[in-house]
């Protein structure tokens, strides 16, 4: 996810979007140690993704 669609975003939305991200972190976490994840470059993108939204919110909030 783009910097500027995340920009496009409202606070609400940011939110939910949080939410979705720390959702997909834990499950891809659980695959890993499971044995059962196949691209684990994914966490490093979803954990970026969540700092991006973090940061924006911030923005929006302060």
């Amino acid at each position: 996810m783009k910097a500027d669609e995340i920009r496009g975003l409202e606070v609400e939305d940011l939110q939910k979007k949080n939410e979705e991200l720390n959702e997909e972190l834990f499950n891809l976490r659980f695959q890993m140690h499971t044995g059962h994840l196949e691209n684990t470059a994914r966490i490093s993108q979803v954990r970026k993704d969540i700092a991006r939204v973090k940061t924006v919110l911030r923005q929006k909030q302060g």
